[in-house]
C-alpha cells in the first residue's frame, strides 16, 4: 500500500504510515527562520508512523538555532541537502513540513488550528474560521517515548 504522505528527495525517501495526530499552521519564530514563511502547516506524527530510507543519509542539526541542545532536529540529506523532516531526539514525534520537505501538500489535510499566535508581532489574527492559539490547542498532549 502506497502512502498518500510521502515526500524526502531522490536519495532519501521519507514515508507515514498512519494520519498525523497534529496538524496546525504555525506562526512560532524558529519555523519562520528555517522555512522563510510567514507561517508553515506542520504535521506531527507518533515518533514510529514517520520513516526514513536509508536513515544513514540523513545529516542532523538543531532545529532552533537558540536552543541548540532542544529536543528536535532538522534532518536534510547529506547528498542535496534537502530537508528531510524533523526528528525528535525524544522519541515522541517526527515531523513533517509538506510544503518543504517533498511532500504533495494537497494530500495532507488542511490543518486544524493555527498554533503560536503572538499579537505582540504585529501583524493581524488570522480569521479563517481555525481556532487561534499562543501554544499548541490546549487538548494536545506529547505522546509517550517510542521504545
Amino acid at each position: 500500500m502506497t502512502s498518500p504522505y510521502s515526500g524526502g528527495c531522490e536519495h532519501v525517501k521519507i514515508v507515514a504510515t498512519a494520519e498525523p495526530i497534529d496538524n496546525h499552521e504555525c506562526h512560532c519564530d524558529v519555523c519562520k527562520s528555517v522555512t522563510g514563511q510567514h507561517t508553515t502547516h506542520v504535521a506531527f506524527f507518533n515518533y514510529t508512523d514517520l520513516s526514513a530510507d536509508p536513515e544513514d543519509k540523513m545529516n542532523r542539526q538543531p532545529f532552533n538555532a537558540n536552543n541548540p541542545d532542544g529536543p528536535l532536529e532538522l534532518c536534510t540529506c547529506s547528498e542535496c541537502g534537502a530537508a528531510l523532516m524533523l526528528d525528535d531526539k525524544q522519541k515522541r514525534i517526527r515531523v513533517a513540513v509538506p510544503n518543504v520537505m517533498g511532500y504533495d501538500d494537497s494530500k495532507f489535510p488542511a490543518a486544524t488550528y493555527h498554533a503560536f499566535y503572538d499579537d505582540s508581532k504585529g501583524y493581524p489574527k488570522p480569521d479563517d474560521g481555525r481556532p487561534v492559539y499562543e501554544a499548541f490547542r490546549p487538548e494536545y498532549s506529547w505522546p509517550s517515548p517510542a521504545a
